[in-house]
């Protein structure tokens, strides 16, 4: 039996397979893959190394804990066509907005399920991923969980009512991120630094504002503070922040793919 198997290769798959060999949970003969695309197939194969399955139940009859990593849409097809090749194995959803419950129905209330909300960091092993596990799962199969997904990043353990939310905020969130990040960097563009110099201080910039906030145990209004000096530069750029709206806009973007997630999740359990 094959220790970890993932149906479907997109990117954020790639990414965690790519950190689950790195950090040398599993050696790439441990894992296989399935994906409806044999150029994608190909790809990870060449990439890393990783054996693959003729089929998603072939792949189900190999695999001790299997990760559905394909899209929102096409997960009810997946988990049918696995339906007999899972009993007593631990299944790992990362598809947003569908629900442990939407999983259940089709597999048994017994089954082993944990919803997984990762981001795209975990492309360079910074990602932040919540969990969330049905009421069958052990506590053993959670830390196996976590374990997979800390290999990419940070790992927090919730309750599945709040994955909307986080979908909304760490799954979309980097998204938003790289918008203010080209903005910043259009900015000083405009005010004449070169194209390639700006995208890198926007870039250093915005992580190390990030690492601030997570190592100085400040709140981000006090860290803004202490850049702010009275008529200074940085009062006349947030003043003109404010009065565009800056703040709202951001707090209506994530509660917009809130909605959105919760949308997804209910369009899956028809």
């Amino acid at each position: 039996m094959i220790p970890i198997g993932f149906i479907g290769t997109g990117n954020m798959g790639e990414a965690i397979i790519s950190g689950i060999i790195k950090a040398g949970l599993f050696p790439a003969e441990s894992i296989v893959i399935f994906d409806i695309s044999e150029q994608r197939t190909k790809k990870i194969t060449s990439n890393l190394g990783v054996k693959v399955a003729s089929s998603a139940s072939n792949l189900a009859d190999q695999a001790e804990t299997i990760i559905l990593a394909v899209k929102p849409n096409m997960i009810a097809a997946v988990v049918t066509e696995i339906k007999d090749n899972v009993n007593g194995k631990l299944i790992i959803s990362i598809a947003a907005g569908i629900t442990t419950e939407t999983i259940l129905n089709i597999l048994g209330k017994d089954a082993r399920v944990i919803r997984v909300m990762p981001n795209t960091p975990a492309l360079v092993l910074e990602g932040a991923s919540a969990l969330a596990r049905s009421a069958a799962c052990t506590d053993a199969e959670f830390k196996t969980a976590q374990a997979l997904f800390s290999s990419v990043g940070q790992t927090i353990d919730i309750s599945e009512n709040l994955m909307d939310a986080v979908t909304a905020l760490s799954g979309s969130g980097p998204a938003f991120c790289f918008i203010f990040m080209e903005a910043l960097a259009d900015g000083g563009v405009k005010a004449g630094l070169p194209r390639d110099l700006a995208l890198k201080l926007a870039a250093t910039t915005m992580k190390g504002a990030a690492q601030m906030v997570l190592e100085m145990n400040q709140h981000p209004g006090q860290l803004k503070d202490m850049v702010t000096s009275p008529s200074g530069t940085t009062i006349e750029g947030i003043s003109v922040l404010e009065t565009k709206g800056m703040r709202s806009a951001v707090i209506e973007a994530v509660y917009a793919a809130y909605q959105r997630s919760i949308e997804l999740g209910k369009t899956s359990d028809k």
